[in-house]
């Protein structure tokens, strides 16, 4: 059975490790931005200038190939948060990051963000495990899963963006993601996400209506690892 947790993070909460004048601080210095769906928010290479926490939308991280294609690495849903690593190691992006639908984010601008890091000893240690556990989850999705099969690897990425689109108040959990970013996620070509897809709806395990996913069989999505 897949392990989720290998490919997936927990979402954790940026407040929750501050004091309460400390989140007053940030709050006061917050700054709401927007995106439209397709923006690019940061390109790869380019130095990082404050930290991203989504209020609203979803946002992919995606390295682009040498032959020009991209490969997504991540998708962050409302109350993640990204873009502190090359703050905390002075380095540029790795990676890219856009929107996937229209964006709402608090941005933290660096300086804010670095003086809090060095005042507070308890949010520096929380963010540095966080960032070692993001870390082991990129790497599993752009090595490790690419050893499975196209039909493991579109049975896994549909258990992760089960869990990237699932809400609490929700019962039916709706995956909304184009199929070419879907497939640029599982690391195959759109024609073979699509015959996959076909198979797993034939199968009863899936539902799909446009762009829009229902797994209809968990267990059955579970037995393909």
């Amino acid at each position: 059975m897949f392990n989720l947790e290998n490919y997936h993070l927990k979402s954790s909460v940026f407040g929750d490790v501050l004091s309460s004048k400390e989140l007053m601080y940030i709050r006061e210095k917050m700054v709401r931005q927007e995106f439209k769906k397709g923006q690019v928010i940061f390109k790869e290479d380019s130095y990082s200038k404050g930290l991203y926490i989504v209020r609203k939308g979803k946002i992919k991280i995606y390295k682009t190939n040498p032959n020009g294609s991209d490969s997504i690495v991540y998708i962050y849903k409302k109350g993640d948060y990204f873009g502190y690593r090359p703050l905390l190691a002075e380095d540029p992006h790795p990676v890219s990051a856009s929107a996937i639908d229209n964006v709402v984010v608090s941005y933290i601008p660096k300086d804010i963000f670095i003086s809090l890091f060095n005042k507070s000893e308890t949010f520096a240690k929380r963010l540095v495990l966080i960032l070692s556990r993001e870390f082991s989850v990129w790497i599993n999705k752009m090595t490790v899963f690419t050893q499975y099969s196209v039909k493991e690897r579109v049975a896994l990425s549909l258990l992760i963006l089960h869990h990237v689109y699932q809400k609490e108040d929700e019962k039916k959990v709706v995956i909304s993601l184009n199929r070419d970013d879907f497939a640029s996620f599982v690391g195959t070509a759109k024609e073979s996400l699509v015959r996959n897809l076909r198979h797993f709806k034939d199968e009863k395990i899936i539902s799909t209506q446009g762009s829009k996913i229902v797994i209809l069989n968990l267990p059955a999505l579970h037995s393909y690892s």
